[in-house]
């Protein structure tokens, strides 16, 4: 290429290809659950928007929130808690609210969604004790459970595990379950039926044409070794009210309880 007497080229790509303006990022937004029987508010920040779907409350994790508070004394005191997958963590504030020991807060080792459940943790347990018994961490569903398991003051294992809307997930339904199973506590002879280790899987159906791949989860964990058992079934508002499906489907939180089913000795 020859010179040119019009002045200096500009070689800059930019000029050349130019990048269309990046959006900006949306702001986080606050929800705001109210405690059943009068027990004030929790407000919980959600990441403005994330491909993980962090950026909801969904209503599962509603759901969660007013069984454990209708259900404290059973589910939550004194109990060892892991949520996987947790989002803004209400379920996890929650028990933590009703007693737990101790409470671990998971999701996947993102900093924006780390954060944001720490946010959250501060904000509505602050000035408190109870604030040294929650534990924030980032988790890969089906990878070793060490990480979690010495955030306990034992390593029994955990007495319950939270799943909240997580089965959408199909490829991840083994994970899970690898997850579950070696981080749950094993059942003792001191354990009453109610007080059992268990897994609650609380999920809605936001993909009707998909709900045969939902309930997949709970094949696999009874070829697994789980009894499965539905504990509630609750209606709300669909989550996306223009999706296609039927919106009797789309509305509707199902919860169930996972227990380990015991060998037998021979």
């Amino acid at each position: 290429m020859s010179n040119s007497d019009d002045g200096d080229l500009d070689l800059n790509l930019d000029s050349v290809f130019p990048e269309p303006p990046r959006p900006p990022t949306p702001d986080p937004t606050v929800s705001v659950y109210n405690r059943i029987g009068s027990k004030g508010e929790v407000r919980i920040r959600l990441v403005g928007s994330h491909p993980l779907w962090g950026h909801y409350l969904w209503n599962s994790a509603l759901c969660l929130a007013s069984y454990f508070d209708e259900n404290a004394q059973k589910l939550c005191r004194n109990r060892f808690v892991l949520e996987l997958g947790a989002g803004g963590g209400l379920p996890s504030i929650i028990a933590a609210l009703n007693g737990a020991q101790k409470v671990v807060i998971t999701d996947y080792p993102d900093t924006s969604l780390v954060d944001n459940m720490q946010h959250n943790v501060d904000q509505n347990i602050k000035d408190s004790p109870m604030q040294e018994k929650i534990s924030v961490q980032g988790y890969i569903w089906g990878t070793p459970v060490k990480p979690i398991m010495n955030l306990l003051p034992s390593e029994e294992g955990f007495d319950l595990i939270i799943l909240s809307d997580l089965i959408f997930n199909h490829s991840q339904h083994n994970a899970l379950l690898k997850t579950c199973e070696e981080s749950l506590r094993l059942k003792s002879p001191k354990h009453t039926e109610e007080e059992e280790p268990c897994v609650l899987v609380f999920y809605t159906h936001h993909r009707p044409h998909l709900a045969h791949r939902d309930m997949e989860f709970f094949d696999k964990a009874r070829d697994r070794g789980w009894n499965c058992v539905k504990i509630v079934e609750k209606k709300y508002p669909p989550m996306f009210p223009e999706d296609p499906g039927a919106e009797e489907v789309r509305s509707t939180v199902h919860g169930w309880r996972l227990k380990r089913i015991e060998k037998e000795s021979h």
